[in-house]
C-alpha cells in the first residue's frame, strides 16, 4: 500500500509539495488531470511519510496512510 494517496484531480501543479519534500520523492506526471494540470506523483521508495506534502498543499491533494 502506498504511504501517500494522491487525489490527482485536486492538484493544480503549484509545486509547493515538490519544493518542500525533504527526500525529493515528489515529481509531476507527464499526464494531465481533469482540470488540465500535470499532477503530483509520489515515489514510495524515497517517501518517508513525513507529511510535508500534506502540510504544504493548499488544495488537499495528499493523504498520509502510514
Amino acid at each position: 500500500m502506498s504511504k501517500v494517496i494522491v487525489t490527482a484531480d485536486l492538484c493544480k501543479q503549484c509545486g509547493y509539495c515538490e519544493r518542500h519534500c525533504p527526500k525529493e520523492a515528489i515529481s509531476f506526471s507527464s499526464d494531465f488531470n481533469a482540470n488540465g494540470f500535470k499532477y503530483a506523483v509520489v515515489d514510495d521508495d524515497k517517501c518517508i511519510a513525513c507529511g510535508m506534502c500534506y502540510t504544504t498543499c493548499p488544495d488537499g491533494v495528499f493523504e498520509i496512510t502510514q
